[in-house]
């Protein structure tokens, strides 16, 4: 969040909270504390984040409550209670807010919230009456900042001042195109090191492409039009004119009209749009890390059990000289008068031909353990896909699946000597929560999104006349048409055997052979992971995935 976005942001909520009473404090996690404020047209919620990689100051839609227990949280509650916010200010160019609190508008300030966003610098400090830090957000010592160690009771002194020049309307062209011509180079560097407030984010906005040419080779023009997105952000500035528009995806622009830029909306404040900005930028963060953690682990144990498995392999391979062995002893036992010599190799070779065949079956055994290891890595790969796929669904819900799927792949996946540990922690885990949908006439259909859903529905709650449907032969999700509530239509079918295609490997074809099997059919293979059946009987049935994505995009068939 840049100088610009944390004006825009400030002038927004001064609008709307000043003056307003002061509620709840809450720590949503270790650098981030939320806020509650009571206004003439109800509760506001600003959430104040020190994070290094994401500072930001903005409004959220009511939080659940978390985190009232913290030390931070129980000192702002204890310090603010009974206090109303009477001024929010952000000096100059400055990326420094300050919230002051007093007993009512008007009288003096009794405390007073300073949040610095300045990368990973950031900070939040409470102060008392005299400017002493009550209580921070992060404690900075003398090895960790020579310039500005800064701790509880310490009195509070600001950052450092800002290198370059402020902004300025009245400063001529010819001046300023001087001051960005001192060095020969780029421009998204001459642009910060002579004047303050200016970020990446504002360089690319105002010079777009330019931004990464260097200033000797920008010619008239191209100064002139640098020149006119320069006055017009400084007049965006100077009347807190400011509007919210995403220029694509994973940016925005607060100021000016902006090229292909498209409104947040004029309902939704700033500060809040903003809020949803960040809460979705987040969120798909968080699920990135997820998924990339979860896929190293399976990458390793898939690596593991290859290894294993190959280790067995060869092991069965060296079995098949027992019968060299045990002929070689034959022959020495076959002359007229062997000797004493003779007979004990002989007898040697007798017992290393046994073992070497008595090793055969636990061999093969080891093999099958192995294969089905990689059978549920293959699945678990795939309901990962389908996780990072499904853009239909809310980011929260997509991370509480790959947290689930990170569980299930640890308990599967552990040793032998950690896996009952595991196994106690998954039972005393929630019931499995799969995916339900409606069918058009009006069915349940439920989609397992993990081994341990794709058991629960298929061999548990599944009743005499339901219909299970998977891909032919690819790892995915089992699907099951609770047939035994109705009679099932042939859209009903058409829409389960979609379902079961989308969720597998397959769904990047536009044509995928499912099998549809009465779930009396179904039987668990002993010894295997959750979720591995083999059925008797069935039928193939073609589905399209495209035509059920298209139908959860939509949002018509969730139940």
């Amino acid at each position: 969040m840049d100088f610009t976005t944390l004006r825009a942001v400030v002038n927004d909520l001064r609008g709307r909270i000043l003056p307003s009473r002061f509620e709840k404090a809450q720590q949503a996690d270790g650098q981030t504390l939320q806020l509650g404020f009571r206004t003439l047209k109800g509760m506001v919620w600003l959430e104040l984040s020190w994070r290094a990689d994401c500072p930001r100051l903005i409004q959220i839609p009511a939080p659940p409550k978390q985190g009232s227990g913290s030390t931070l949280a129980q000192q702002t509650q204890h310090s603010l209670r009974q206090l109303a916010l009477v001024a929010i200010e952000q000096q100059d160019f400055e990326r420094v807010v300050c919230f002051d609190f007093a007993s009512r508008p008007g009288d003096p300030v009794q405390r007073r919230l300073v949040l610095e966003l300045m990368g990973r610098h950031s900070n939040l400090l409470l102060l008392d009456e005299r400017q002493r830090v009550i209580a921070i957000g992060r404690q900075v010592r003398d090895h960790q900042s020579r310039v500005r160690p800064i701790s509880t009771g310490d009195p509070y002194s600001p950052p450092p001042p800002l290198q370059g020049r402020p902004p300025d309307e009245a400063e001529s062209f010819e001046r300023w195109k001087q001051r960005l011509s001192l060095l020969p180079i780029p421009l998204s560097k001459a642009l910060p090191q002579a004047y303050q407030g200016i970020s990446p984010a504002l360089s690319r906005q105002l010079a777009g492409e330019r931004v990464k040419r260097s200033v000797e080779t920008l010619e008239a023009s191209d100064w002139e039009q640098l020149h006119t997105q320069w006055q017009q952000w400084l007049q965006c500035l100077h009347d807190n004119r400011f509007a919210l528009r995403r220029t694509d995806g994973s940016t925005y622009q607060v100021w000016g009209a902006g090229k292909d830029a498209t409104s947040s909306g004029e309902d939704v404040p700033l500060s809040l749009a903003l809020g949803h900005f960040y809460s979705d930028h987040l969120q798909g963060r968080e699920l990135r890390r997820h998924s990339d953690e979860l896929r190293q682990q399976l990458a390793a144990a898939r690596q593991r059990e290859q290894e294993q498995l190959q280790d067995q392999t060869n092991r069965l391979l060296a079995t098949e000289n027992a019968d060299a062995l045990q002929q070689e002893a034959d022959a020495l036992l076959c002359h007229a008068n062997p000797s004493r010599e003779q007979i004990d190799r002989s007898q040697t070779l007798y017992r290393r031909a046994k073992k070497l065949r008595r090793a055969v079956p636990l061999l093969e055994e080891r093999m099958r353990h192995h294969e089905q290891r990689l059978t549920l890595i293959d699945g678990s790969e795939a309901f990962l896909d389908d996780v990072l796929a499904a853009d239909w669904d809310r980011s929260e819900e997509r991370i509480r699946r790959l947290q689930e799927l990170r569980l299930e792949a640890q308990d599967l996946l552990a040793p032998r000597q950690r896996r009952r540990a595991h196994q106690s922690n998954m039972r005393a885990s929630s019931q499995p929560q799969p995916l339900e949908l409606t069918s058009p006439g009006g069915l349940t259909i439920q989609v397992g999104r993990n081994h341990r859903q794709n058991d629960w529905i298929s061999l548990r709650q599944a009743r005499p006349g339901d219909l299970w449907f998977h891909a032919q032969e690819c790892p995915g999700s089992h699907v099951v048409l609770k047939a035994s509530n109705g009679l099932a239509e042939d859209g009903d079918l058409t829409l389960a055997a979609d379902m079961a295609a989308l969720f597998s490997r397959a769904r990047g074809n536009r044509h995928v052979p499912v099998v549809m099997v009465p779930v009396e059919q179904l039987q668990r293979i002993v010894g295997a992971g959750p979720g591995t059946v083999r059925h008797r009987g069935g039928r193939v049935c073609w589905a399209e995935p495209e035509r059920a994505e298209q139908q959860l995009k939509a949002g018509e068939l969730l139940a």
